[in-house]
């Protein structure tokens, strides 16, 4: 099984748009992302996100090129600040690969807990938009794959 981590696009900030939207930059380096995953052939069965507007716009993206079918939901327990202990647990019987999209340091503190056992020893850097798979083997977790926009040359450049 694995599991894909992604650090919602850039958001505007709370005094510019109180719902956080995705920044064009911050949308456009998910689309960027997206294609990417979807070009290596990347599958997932669901997309999952916190709900916040910021994640579920990343979330939309992504699924507009992944087609996963399950399609893109909201799932309690993905905010900031959540324990990631009942997220961990819910995974143990996934088979599906997975997509949860988030925010920091919830996501740093799963893949943590995940791999070491400890949500605070940080095993992974996350960016905006960034894609961390974990692979799990049996009961055991580990990094499998890390991709950031930067990376990716930018549409333009593409040409």
């Amino acid at each position: 099984m694995e599991l894909i981590l992604v650090q919602h696009g850039e958001s505007k900030s709370e005094a510019e748009d109180p719902e956080r939207s995705l920044t064009e930059q911050g949308a456009e380096a998910v689309r960027r992302m997206a294609a990417w995953a979807e070009q290596v052939g990347l599958k997932v069965g669901q997309i999952r996100h916190s709900g916040k507007r910021r994640a579920e716009q990343t979330a939309q993206l992504l699924a507009e090129r992944l087609q996963p079918p399950k399609r893109a939901i909201d799932l309690s327990g993905l905010n900031p600040n959540d324990d990631v202990r009942p997220i961990a647990a819910a995974l143990i019987d996934e088979e599906d690969t997975v997509m949860l999209v988030g925010h920091l340091p919830f996501l740093s503190r799963l893949a943590s807990l995940l791999v070491t056992g400890d949500p605070e020893t940080g095993v992974v850097s996350f960016c905006y938009a960034g894609l961390v798979c974990l692979k799990r083997e049996g009961r055991r977790w580990s990094v499998n794959w890390v991709m950031v926009p930067d990376l990716l040359a930018p549409a333009a450049a593409r040409h």
